[in-house]
C-alpha cells in the first residue's frame, strides 16, 4: 500500500474513532452520573470522573422493584404484541399499494399520506378512544392509539417492496398458481427481512418509549407501563424534595434527583441497547433502500 493510501486509511480510521466516541461517551456520562453522589453534581456538575461516588438511587429503585418489574412485564408484553401486530398490518397494507394493478391504489396511498400532515387532535381522539372503543384502563389502550399503524412506517415499506421485490419474481409464482396471500406469505416476506427489521425497530421503539398513551388513558396501577412508573416515581421524588426545602423534612432534601433523573434513563434504555445490535445488519439496508423513492 503507498503512502497516500495509508494516510487516507488512518484518517479514516481516526474519523470514525472519534464518531463512535461521540456515540458512546453520551451513554457512558449518562451511567457515570446515576452513579455519582448528589451533592458532587450540584458543586462539580456531570462528568466522567466524579470525586464521589454514591448508589443511592439505583437503592431507592430498588425498593421499587416490585413496581418497577411488573412495569417492565407490561411494557415487554405490549412492545413484543404491538410490534408484530403492526408489522403484520403495516405490509398487508404496504404490499398492495406496492403494486401497480391495484385498483384506486394511488387514493389509497394519498389517504395515508394525509395522515402524515393532519390528525384529529387530542380531545376527539381521547373521546373516540375511550367513549366508543372503551378503551380506557385496558391493554389494548397501550396498543392501540397512535403507534399500531403509521403513515410513514406504510410508505417506506411500499417502496422498499416495489423498488426491491422482483415484478417477474411475483408474475412466476403467479404462474405456479400461488394466490396473493401465498405470494405474500411464502415470497415477500423473505425477501423483505431488511425493510421488516427496519419498521419493526421504529415501532419497538415507540412502544417501549411511550408514555404519553399511558398518562392519557390508563389509571390503573397495574396497567402502567415502565415509562409511566419511572415518571411518577420522578414526580413524586420531585415533590418529596421540594416540601421538604420548605422546611417538611431535612432528610427528604437529600432524595437523589439529579442522578435519579439519569438511574431512570439508565434502566430505560439498556434494553434498547441490548436488542439494537441483533437488527443493526438489517437496519442499515432497509433506511436506504426503502428511501430510495417516494
Amino acid at each position: 500500500m503507498d503512502k497516500e493510501n495509508r494516510i487516507w486509511q488512518w484518517s479514516a480510521h481516526i474519523i470514525m474513532i472519534a464518531l463512535s466516541a461521540a456515540c458512546v461517551l453520551p451513554f457512558i456520562l449518562l451511567f457515570m452520573a446515576s452513579i455519582t453522589d448528589e451533592s458532587t453534581i450540584v458543586k462539580e456538575g456531570y462528568t466522567l470522573f466524579p470525586s464521589a461516588f454514591s448508589f443511592e438511587a439505583y437503592e431507592y429503585l430498588w425498593k421499587q422493584s416490585s413496581q418497577i418489574f411488573h412495569a417492565y412485564g407490561v411494557t415487554v408484553l405490549v412492545t413484543v404484541i404491538g410490534t408484530l401486530a403492526s408489522l403484520i398490518m403495516t405490509s398487508l397494507l404496504a404490499y398492495p399499494l406496492s403494486r401497480k394493478d391495484l385498483p384506486g391504489g394511488q387514493t389509497i396511498a394519498f389517504i395515508v399520506f394525509f395522515t402524515l400532515l393532519f390528525n384529529g387532535g387530542l380531545v376527539p381522539t381521547y373521546l373516540i378512544y375511550t367513549q366508543v372503543f372503551h378503551l380506557k384502563n385496558t391493554l389494548f389502550a397501550l396498543l392501540i392509539p397512535w403507534l399500531l399503524m403509521n403513515g410513514f412506517n406504510v410508505l417506506l415499506m411500499r417502496t422498499f417492496f416495489s423498488t426491491t421485490i422482483p415484478t417477474a419474481v411475483l408474475e412466476s409464482a403467479s404462474i405456479d398458481g400461488a394466490g396473493e396471500f401465498k405470494t405474500y406469505f411464502r415470497i415477500v416476506l423473505p425477501l423483505s427481512m431488511p425493510i421488516l427489521a427496519t419498521v419493526g425497530m421504529f415501532q419497538a421503539l415507540g412502544y417501549w418509549n411511550d408514555w404519553n398513551n399511558g398518562l392519557v388513558f390508563v389509571t390503573n396501577p397495574d396497567l402502567f407501563s415502565l415509562q409511566n412508573v419511572l415518571n411518577r416515581i420522578m414526580s413524586d421524588i420531585q415533590f418529596l424534595t421540594t416540601n421538604s426545602r420548605m422546611g417538611t423534612s431535612q432528610a427528604l432534601a437529600q432524595l437523589p434527583s439529579e442522578t435519579f433523573r439519569m438511574a431512570i434513563a439508565v434502566i430505560g434504555v439498556i434494553p434498547i441497547l441490548l436488542v439494537y445490535p441483533f437488527f443493526q445488519k438489517y437496519f442499515v439496508k432497509g433506511m436506504t433502500i426503502g428511501a430510495v423513492k417516494g
